[in-house]
């Protein structure tokens, strides 16, 4: 089996999944933040948009310098949730497109985060973009989870049922049905 062919499947599931929370983000409370620490809600889910595409740059790229110019730009948080959404299923496409066409040699190549020119670390692709592009996205949707529920907002389940929904990958799996 081919890594792309690996890593395609569960790259669907967790955009699924992450769809389904920021489908859910309250547009009204975008400034909220559990903590003074904490970042925003409308933060939180502008970044999960994003966040994509750093799977997509993992895959096309053999480095990325952190510090280069237009590297890391601010994006404008989300101001509507037609925004936020097309925001993330653009970036997920881009991302699983990348995977889709990644060959097993590509995959296989070091990669290196870079920081002022400097290496940070240099691991193979695959590694790198299950830790550092797909682990992050779902530590970052958990975050989300919890701030939606200190709003009052019905989270998705995931794996397994939530405490507002049945499911979690019996949803998300083609061609699942209960009986």
């Amino acid at each position: 089996m081919r890594f792309s062919e690996a890593l395609l499947p569960e790259l669907d599931l967790e955009i699924s999944y992450t769809r389904r929370h920021l489908a859910r983000v309250p547009m009204d409370k975008l400034d909220f933040k559990p903590h003074e620490k904490s970042m925003t809600l409308g933060w939180l889910a502008t970044f999960l948009a994003v966040l994509p595409t750093w799977g997509a740059l993992t895959i096309a790229r053999d480095s990325v310098d952190v510090t280069s110019p237009g590297m890391a730009p601010r994006q404008d948080v989300a101001r509507s949730q037609r925004e936020l959404l097309a925001m993330f299923d653009k970036n997920a496409a881009s991302a699983r497109a990348e995977v889709a066409a990644a060959t097993d040699e590509q995959m296989q190549r070091p990669w290196s985060l870079l920081a002022a020119k400097k290496v940070v670390f240099t691991q193979p692709r695959f590694i790198v973009f299950r830790t550092y592009f797909l682990n992050h996205l779902i530590h970052h949707r958990a975050q989300l989870g919890v701030f939606l529920r200190l709003n009052g907002v019905a989270v998705p389940a995931v794996y397994n049922d939530s405490a507002d929904e049945r499911g979690g990958m019996f949803i998300a799996s083609p061609g699942h049905t209960d009986s």
